[in-house]
């Protein structure tokens, strides 16, 4: 089993910036890839990032060139860096870590393993 726990969340103006941490421990040799997806009260939940074990990153339309991922493979820690904050971020955001296929690894439903995520408020 894999165990993810999210950091770092909170409330900030737009146009500031955050970061995220997503901690893993357990049977993450397992894995090849870990997510940030996030989920606003009545939407769908929607890939953000994601970065594989090369540490190949890809991500959502949304939030591309704003956001950035990477990983601590000696901490088993990945983080997001969101920058230019706008209102229409504000969302729960969680990390999930699988084995996914290359072509999926931004879709929530291809994940079994969550974090209990993390609030984000921006305004």
């Amino acid at each position: 089993h894999v165990q993810l726990v999210e950091s770092g969340g909170g409330s900030v103006q737009a146009g500031g910036s955050l970061r995220l941490s997503c901690a893993a421990s357990g049977s993450i040799q397992r894995t090849n890839c870990m997510g940030w997806f996030r989920q606003a009260p009545g939407k769908e939940r929607e890939g953000v990032a994601m970065i594989n074990r090369k540490g190949t990153t890809r991500y959502g339309d949304s939030v591309r060139h704003r956001f950035t991922t990477s990983k601590d493979s000696a901490r088993k820690t990945v983080t997001l860096q969101m920058n230019s904050l706008k209102p229409e971020d504000t969302a729960m955001y969680y990390c999930a870590a699988d084995r996914v296929p290359a072509t999926r690894r931004l879709l929530a439903r291809a994940y079994n393993h969550w974090g209990q995520g993390t609030q984000v408020t921006v305004s």
